[in-house]
C-alpha cells in the first residue's frame, strides 16, 4: 500500500490512519529522504500521532531541483489549443524549481502579469538516477518514477503567447504549487495511473475534471523513454504530465486564426487579448483555486490543495 509522506519546515511525516507520524531522519531535501526509506517504513507502521491538520504543510518536493513539463499532453487540452492530437508531437519545457511553493501558499501574480492561468497536473518523483542512455521499460519503469505529487502549473498567459515559450511565463515564485502528499508508489500501484482523476476548481466552481485514461496522449513511459535521450534526471527530480480541458485560455475558433495570421503581430496581440480582457476565468485577486488528484475509489490520493490567489 502507498506511503503519503508529508513534509512541514523542519520535519517530514507520514501520515497514517491515526494522524502524521514524524519521520526519525536528517534528511533535509526529497532526495534525501528517499535514501531514508527505511526510516520511512518505520514511522508507516507506528508512533506518537499529531492531527494531520496541525501541521504547517509545505512542499515535499524541495528545491533546488529539476522540473521538466510536457506540453499539451491531454487529447482534450490538445483539441481545445486548436491542434490535432493524433499529430500532436511529445514536447517538454522547464520551469525553475524557484516556482515550487506549498499546497496552501498564495499564489503571487506579479503586477505587470494581466491574465494568470492554472493547469492541475500530476507529477512524478524521480526516485534513483535517471543518466542519458538509460533504457526506460515497462519492467523498471517503477524504479524511476517513486512517488506522485498534485501539482498546478500556473501560467502567465500574456508573456507566453507573444514571445513563444514558456520559461518566463510558467517560472515566477509560487507557480507550481505542490502537494501536500509525496505518494510513495508500492510495486504494482503505478498501474493505476491512468485511474486518476485530475480536478481543479475556483471559487467551489468546477474548471477541470478528467480521469488520466482515455485522455494523455504520452504516459509517464513515453515520457521518461523521450527524456533519457537528452536529459539526466535524478532522485528529487520533478516531472509534470500535461492537463486536462478546462483552462481559462482557448483557442479561438479556425477562421478567426486563419484571419489574424494576415494581421501584423503587434496588432493581431492586441486583438487576441483585448478579447481575453473579456474572459472571467482567469485568476484575479481573492480567488480560492483547490486542486485534487485521486482514483474514484480512494486507492491512490494526492491529496488536495487549496491557494488563494493575490496580486504582487
Amino acid at each position: 500500500m502507498s506511503i503519503s509522506v508529508l513534509r512541514t519546515a523542519d520535519a517530514w511525516w507520514v501520515q497514517t490512519a491515526e494522524g502524521a507520524v514524524r519521520v526519525n531522519t536528517t534528511a533535509a531535501t526529497t532526495a534525501e529522504l528517499l535514501a531514508d526509506r527505511a526510516a520511512v517504513e518505520t514511522a508507516r507502521t507506528g508512533g506518537e500521532a499529531v492531527s494531520v491538520e496541525s501541521l504547517e504543510l509545505v512542499s515535499p518536493v524541495t528545491a533546488p531541483c529539476r522540473v521538466v513539463a510536457q506540453m499539451t499532453n491531454f487529447r482534450s487540452h490538445v483539441i481545445d489549443s486548436g491542434m490535432d492530437p493524433d499529430s500532436i508531437p511529445l514536447t517538454f519545457f522547464r520551469k525553475t524549481s524557484g516556482s515550487i511553493s506549498g499546497p496552501y501558499d498564495e499564489i503571487v501574480r506579479p503586477a505587470h502579469v494581466r491574465f494568470l492561468d492554472y493547469e492541475v497536473e500530476v507529477g512524478l518523483v524521480i526516485g534513483q538516477p535517471l543518466t542519458v542512455g538509460t533504457e526506460i521499460t515497462a519492467a523498471n519503469l517503477e524504479e524511476y518514477v517513486v512517488g506522485l505529487v498534485v501539482t498546478n502549473d500556473v501560467s502567465a498567459r500574456d508573456l507566453q503567447l507573444p514571445k513563444t515559450q514558456f520559461f518566463e511565463a510558467k517560472s515566477y515564485p509560487t507557480f507550481t504549487p505542490v502537494g501536500p502528499v509525496l505518494l510513495l508508489l508500492e510495486p504494482g500501484e503505478l498501474d493505476r495511473f491512468g485511474d486518476l482523476r485530475l480536478h481543479l476548481s475556483v471559487n467551489g466552481e468546477t474548471r477541470q475534471n478528467m480521469i488520466i485514461a482515455g485522455d494523455m496522449v504520452f504516459p509517464p513511459i513515453e515520457a521518461l523513454q523521450a527524456l533519457s535521450r537528452f536529459q539526466r534526471l535524478d532522485p528529487g527530480d520533478l516531472v509534470l504530465t500535461g492537463t486536462p480541458v478546462g483552462t481559462a485560455l482557448s483557442a479561438p475558433p479556425k477562421v478567426v486564426q486563419l484571419i489574424a495570421n494576415l494581421l501584423p503581430a503587434h496588432v493581431k496581440w492586441k486583438a487576441f487579448f483585448d478579447k481575453q480582457a473579456k474572459n472571467p476565468k482567469y485568476l484575479q485577486h481573492g480567488d480560492l483555486v483547490t486542486v485534487s488528484v485521486a482514483t474514484d475509489d480512494g486507492a491512490l490520493d494526492l491529496g488536495s490543495q487549496r491557494t488563494p490567489v493575490t496580486h504582487a
